[in-house]
């Protein structure tokens, strides 16, 4: 079997998701082959559609923005649909024109892209809830996102967090959406014995507002650094506002790591509360700055959560058991088809 990956350049995680699944299923056999195309393109994917397949292409896997562009008669179009942007709790982490971007470029390419697939995936319950309420697909099978349990793994620390700050770490694109205006409250409020590290993410984003207890770690390009930095922390803090997924949770409950994060979207399917993490009402920084505390307070609580997180990554999101699924939608499409 040969699956086919057209996909625009966007620096963003369905970029990273891309090259995942492509090497995923490499692993177990499968041929697979990407196809890059130029950012400039996501204005005018329709200008794609002259693009021919390689020879023996069984399955076109796009993502829903393009998708519609790569449909070939007698060959299966998946379309998997990242986060929902017209979801109304993402409008208020939205720029005008990124409103008026979504609405009246985007939604006509999702819609084409939908009409013209043989099968829809979503990351999440969340997302194919959303992409239900607003626009009345109700077909989307969920296949959540996984990751490497073999490559994202604890390490034994040999620093005693208790002779230094409290180390949290955040990880992901300086944005409002991801709750980056809220660190610095939050760290202001935790004070000297707490100590936040944080990425730039995959846009190389600036922070905007900086604490003393706050240093940046920059973009993490390389996996390795990116996995360092998780086993380095003592929890991630992530409060985020509007996560299709929320990846970079999956990866530090994977490195044992408990995770602080937003009691909303996708993120409860992630973090299991008072288990892996403790999940935080929207915007509450005192509530975000209590659970802080409550970890720093209570090592053993700290050493059972990131035990159960690296237990909940193992056997809910390991590649090992999401990959299969993949392979089994593509084969069942291939044998409904005849290709």
């Amino acid at each position: 079997m040969k699956i086919w990956f057209p996909a625009i350049k966007g620096n963003s995680g369905a970029d990273v998701y891309t090259r995942r699944l492509a090497d995923a299923l490499r692993c177990r056999g499968i041929e697979t082959k990407i196809t890059w195309f130029p950012t400039y393109l996501q204005f005018v994917p329709f200008l794609l559609r002259n693009t021919s397949p390689p020879r023996g292409t069984h399955i076109i896997h796009a993502n829903s923005w393009s998708g519609f562009a790569f449909k070939q008669t007698g060959i299966p179009l998946i379309i998997t649909e990242h986060h929902c942007v017209f979801d109304p709790n993402y409008r208020p982490y939205k720029s005008r024109a990124q409103h008026l971007y979504h609405e009246f470029m985007i939604r006509p390419f999702e819609i084409a892209s939908f009409q013209s697939a043989s099968a829809i995936t979503a990351d999440s319950h969340f997302t194919a809830s959303s992409l239900a309420r607003t626009l009345n697909i109700r077909t989307a099978q969920v296949i959540h996102n996984w990751i490497d349990t073999g490559s994202y793994v604890p390490l034994e620390q040999n620093t005693d967090s208790r002779q230094r700050p409290f180390r949290l770490l955040f990880a992901g694109n300086l944005s409002r959406r991801k709750g980056a205006d809220l660190l610095a409250p939050i760290m202001k409020e935790l004070g000297t014995k707490f100590e936040l590290h944080f990425t730039s993410g995959l846009k190389n984003s600036k922070m905007a507002h900086v604490t003393q207890n706050m240093a940046p770690l920059g973009q993490l390009a390389e996996e390795r650094e990116l996995i360092k930095a998780y086993c380095k922390c003592d929890a991630l803090l992530f409060p985020s506002r509007f996560e299709g997924f929320g990846y970079v949770a999956l990866e530090a409950m994977a490195c044992g790591k408990p995770v602080i994060a937003t009691n909303s979207s996708s993120l409860p399917e992630v973090v299991e509360e008072g288990v892996t993490g403790i999940l935080c009402p929207p915007d509450d920084i005192s509530a975000f700055v209590a659970a802080c505390r409550k970890l720093a307070n209570n090592p053993e609580i700290l050493l059972k959560f990131g035990k159960a997180a690296r237990h909940r990554a193992e056997n809910l999101f390991s590649e090992n058991l999401i990959i299969p699924q993949y392979i089994e939608l593509y084969e069942k499409i291939v044998n409904e088809i005849g290709c």
